[in-house]
């Protein structure tokens, strides 16, 4: 089995995620139980800025330092998400892959694409415009760790302002998940992705995060 190695991509990987206020124990064993990890991923912090659609819940989007990611939902094996990469943009963006690519990935109606190319502004401007989209500011302060071979973190995230911290491992290898998720004190703990956090925070979804 390939080893995984943190902060770096490697074939699609299975995770569990949870949102909530504290996650203090869990938080104190996961450090206690990694290896040591590159300096690189001890604390990294980062802003973003995630399209929520009203329409979607396959197709995560996510725009860092003037970039586009969108990831697809592949498929749940027991209870753990696997996600792959769907498209990578850079702005300004062509109006054909707001066509092609963007906007069915929101499953939201097309607005009418008068130009060649849109800039971050226009882009976001657009998404505002639309009552089944939302620009949501995310900031992220993450500490990696790795047990059980997963890649690990916890997560100070401020939702539009709004403070929540998430825990997660993910790996390759769902057995490791689970061991790590059991040495953690994490079994029972809802594991739900940044899409279904961002809903409910933002209020697009009606149910609270874990420990609330």
């Amino acid at each position: 089995m390939a080893e995984l190695k943190i902060g770096e991509q490697s074939k699609p990987r299975f995770e569990f995620r949870s949102f909530g206020q504290c996650f203090c124990e869990a938080h104190k064993r996961m450090a206690r139980l990694s290896v040591p990890v590159p300096e690189k991923v001890w604390e990294r912090e980062s802003d973003e800025i995630y399209i929520i659609s009203a329409k979607n819940d396959i197709n995560n989007t996510k725009i860092r330092n003037g970039k586009m990611d969108i990831k697809t939902y592949v498929q749940t094996v027991d209870g753990f998400e696997q996600w792959n990469p769907l498209m990578k943009g850079e702005f300004p963006i062509s109006r054909e892959v707001l066509e092609k690519e963007v906007f069915p990935a929101f499953m939201v109606e097309m607005p009418k694409l008068d130009k060649d190319t849109y800039t971050y502004e226009e882009f976001i401007a657009m998404v505002k415009a639309n009552k089944d989209l939302a620009a949501v500011r995310v900031h992220k302060q993450r500490f990696g760790y790795m047990v059980n071979n997963t890649i690990c973190e916890v997560g100070n995230v401020l939702i539009n302002g709004a403070k929540v911290v998430t825990i997660n491992s993910e790996s390759t290898e769902i057995e490791d998940i689970k061991k790590t998720v059991a040495d953690c004190g994490l079994e029972g703990v809802e594991n739900i992705n940044y899409l279904q956090a961002i809903k409910r925070v933002i209020g697009m979804i009606d149910k609270p995060l874990a420990n609330e």
